[in-house]
C-alpha cells in the first residue's frame, strides 16, 4: 500500500467485521450513505458471479476496464515486494486504489476473515463495526469466543467509533481494551424496538444512538435482518455524529437488494437461496422459514458447504428446518466439503438424504421432486447462488 501511495488513507472508512451479518450491514450502510447524498465505495466478499462485484461505487460494480487499470498499477509495483501478495491482498489493494482515484466520499469495507490480520486492516476505521461473534472458522475449543472477539476487535483503532452488535456482554471489555474514541452497543445504546412481519419483509421501529425511526419497511426476510438494520443505522449515525433524516433512512432501506440472502427465487414450488455459511446462520434460516413462510408441503434442502465449517454442527442446524430430504452436494475446488461427508452427517442423525455430485445436479433433482406446495431451500454457501440461478432459468423455460 505504501508503494501505491497509501490510498487507504485518502478517504474515511467504515470497517465492518462479524461472524454473520457483515455483508448485509455493509450493504445497508452503503444504501443509507447514498440516500444521504454521499458517493460511496463498497468492498465486499465473496462474489456470486464475478470478481467485479466485490468493488463498487454507488452500487455499480467496477468495470472491466477500471479493474484492469488498477490491477495494472499493482502489477507494476509487485516486483519491488519481498513477498508475493495473496489473491485477496491484491483485490483489497485494487479496491482502495480505485476508491481513492474514482473518487468516493467514504469507503465501506467488509473484512474478509476475522479482522486484526485481515488485508483490509491496512485502513484506519473512522467507524469500526462488529456485527456478531458466533462460531465460524474455529475449532470450538474452550475460550474460542474470547479468541475470536480479540481478533475481530483488531479493526478498532484509537480514532475509531466502535459499534458493537450481537455480542455476549461478557466480551464487551475486549473491544473497550482497543481504546476506541467511543463505543456503542446493541441493546444498550441502540436497538430494534418493534418488529412486525409484513408482506415481503418487516415493518420496524429502530432506536438509534441519536434518533428514533418508526414504521420503516425493511424488504428482507428474517428477524436477524432487523438487528442488522439497527447496527447499520447506528454505524451511519456514528459516522455523521448526529441523527439521520427519517426520510433518508426510509429511502435507504426501501432500495435494499441483497442477492443470496434468504432470497425467494420463485413460487409454486417456493424456491429460496440463502448463503447461510455456518451453523448459526443455518439456524436463522430455519427460523425465517418457519416464522415467515410456514410451508405446508415437503421440505427439500440442497446443502453444499465450504471447508472450515463443522459438517455435524451444520447438519444439526439444518435439522431445525425439519427437512423431509437433504440433497448433499460437493462444491467445486479443494475448499468444498464432499457430498459423502455431508451424507454421513445426515445418516448419523437419521435424516433422509441423497448424495448428488454437484450443486446444479442437486438443484435440478430438487426441482424435479418438488410439488407446487413444497419448498426447496438451497443453502450452505454463497457458491450455491450461481448454479441456482442457472438451473432455475432452464427449469422455468421448460415449464
Amino acid at each position: 500500500m505504501s508503494l501505491l501511495g497509501d490510498p487507504q488513507q485518502d478517504i474515511p472508512v467504515i470497517h465492518i467485521t462479524g461472524t454473520n451479518g457483515k455483508g448485509t450491514v455493509a450493504a445497508m450502510v452503503t444504501s443509507l450513505l447514498q440516500a444521504s447524498g454521499l458517493t460511496v465505495g463498497t468492498y465486499t466478499s465473496p462474489h456470486l458471479r464475478r470478481v467485479n462485484e466485490r468493488i463498487s461505487r454507488n452500487g455499480s460494480e467496477i468495470s472491466d476496464l477500471d479493474l484492469a487499470e488498477v490491477l495494472s498499477g499493482i502489477a507494476a509495483v509487485e516486483p519491488l515486494l519481498a513477498v508475493q501478495p495473496s489473491w485477496f491482498e491484491v483485490i483489497t489493494a485494487a479496491a482502495f486504489r480505485y476508491f481513492a482515484e474514482a473518487p468516493v466520499d467514504v469507503a465501506v469495507i467488509e473484512v474478509g476473515l476475522l479482522g486484526r490480520l485481515d488485508a483490509t486492516n491496512v485502513a484506519d476505521a473512522a467507524v469500526a463495526v462488529v456485527t456478531s461473534i458466533q462460531g465460524d472458522h474455529t475449532d470450538f475449543a474452550p475460550g474460542w469466543e474470547l479468541a475470536v472477539a480479540g481478533e475481530k476487535a483488531g479493526i478498532i483503532k484509537a480514532q475509531s467509533i466502535a459499534v458493537i452488535g450481537e455480542v455476549d456482554p461478557d466480551l464487551a471489555e475486549v473491544f473497550v481494551a482497543e481504546g476506541p474514541e467511543s463505543l456503542v452497543r446493541l441493546g444498550v445504546d441502540f436497538a430494534a424496538v418493534d418488529d412486525q412481519v409484513a408482506i415481503g419483509g418487516h415493518l420496524v421501529d429502530l432506536q438509534g444512538v441519536f434518533g428514533r425511526y418508526e414504521q420503516l419497511f425493511l424488504p428482507l426476510h428474517g428477524a436477524h435482518q432487523v438487528a442488522n438494520a439497527s447496527i447499520a443505522v447506528a454505524a451511519v449515525e456514528s459516522f455523521f455524529g448526529t441523527a439521520l433524516d427519517a426520510e433518508v433512512v426510509a429511502e435507504g432501506f426501501a432500495s435494499l437488494k441483497l442477492p443470496g440472502r434468504f432470497e425467494v427465487l420463485r413460487y409454486g414450488p417456493l424456491v429460496v437461496v440463502d448463503g447461510a455459511h455456518n451453523a448459526d446462520a443455518l439456524r436463522a434460516s430455519a427460523r425465517t422459514l418457519e416464522d415467515e413462510f410456514a410451508p405446508a408441503g415437503t421440505r427439500i434442502i440442497v446443502l453444499g458447504l465450504l471447508a472450515g465449517r463443522d459438517p455435524d454442527r451444520s447438519v444439526a442446524a439444518v435439522s431445525e428446518l425439519r427437512p423431509d430430504l437433504i440433497l448433499c452436494c460437493s462444491l467445486d475446488g479443494s475448499r468444498g466439503v464432499s457430498a459423502a461427508v455431508l451424507a454421513a452427517a445426515c445418516a448419523k442423525r437419521g435424516i433422509a438424504h441423497e448424495t448428488v455430485g454437484d450443486p446444479a445436479s442437486a438443484i435440478a433433482r430438487a426441482l424435479a421432486l418438488a410439488a407446487e406446495e413444497d419448498v426447496v431451500l438451497i443453502t450452505g454457501s454463497f457458491r450455491m447462488f450461481e448454479p441456482a440461478q442457472t438451473v432455475l432459468l432452464s427449469f422455468d423455460s421448460q415449464n
